[in-house]
């Protein structure tokens, strides 16, 4: 229900609907965090709320993740952590794609098809960028790039899942930059999407 996505996130977001809420930042932010001090990230591929171009999804055998830039978060800030994931995903949870922490406290970027040190579990149990590809008929899925900035360094090693991850950032998030793509697979969807929960009503 769209009542249950924060009135702060439903501002941050295009086209909100009601998965929104599932998303990391519904449980990891707060009222006046998404974009403070400037905090943003942007990509060279794709603008906010725009398409992802074929050529990161599963539409493409040599598809790799995007690039993507941010500018310096608020002082203080000690790791980045990225979360990407699917909030329209037919499961009790978003499909997530990319789970990347370890990035230093400052301005920076991943170059198209950087494989980052300190990467998670995705959805599909790999620690690896998860390519798009969502179920063939489907309206465009939202693909939530969110960017947290922490007030501590993680000691999660390699591999950790998203339980994992969100449990050690919580009471830790003091600013989140927010970046949408979106995607709608035209033909031959790949997802076991039973196999990651049951479907939503």
């Amino acid at each position: 229900m769209l009542e249950d996505v924060p009135e702060w996130l439903g501002k941050a977001l295009r086209n909100v609907r009601a998965g929104h809420a599932k998303l990391a930042v519904a449980k990891l932010g707060a009222e006046g965090m998404v974009g403070k001090n400037g905090f943003t990230l942007t990509s060279a591929a794709f603008a906010d709320g725009k398409a992802l171009d074929p050529c990161f999804t599963a539409d493409e055998e040599d598809a790799v993740a995007p690039p993507l830039e941010w500018t310096a978060p608020p002082p203080g800030t000690q790791e980045l952590v990225l979360i990407v994931e699917d909030p329209d995903a037919p499961a009790p949870e978003p499909f997530c794609h990319w789970l990347v922490w370890g990035f230093p406290g400052q301005k920076g970027q991943i170059l198209e098809g950087e494989v980052p040190l300190r990467v998670g579990k995705n959805s599909f149990g790999n620690s690896e960028w998860l390519l798009p590809d969502p179920p063939t008929g489907h309206d465009p899925h939202d693909y939530v790039f969110q960017l947290f900035a922490l007030d501590l360094p993680l000691t999660l090693m390699p591999g950790a899942g998203r339980d994992d991850l969100v449990e050690a950032m919580k009471g830790h998030v003091t600013a989140v930059a927010l970046l949408t793509g979106t995607y709608a697979r035209e033909e031959g969807g790949d997802y076991d999407w039973e196999a990651e929960g049951d479907d939503e009503d």
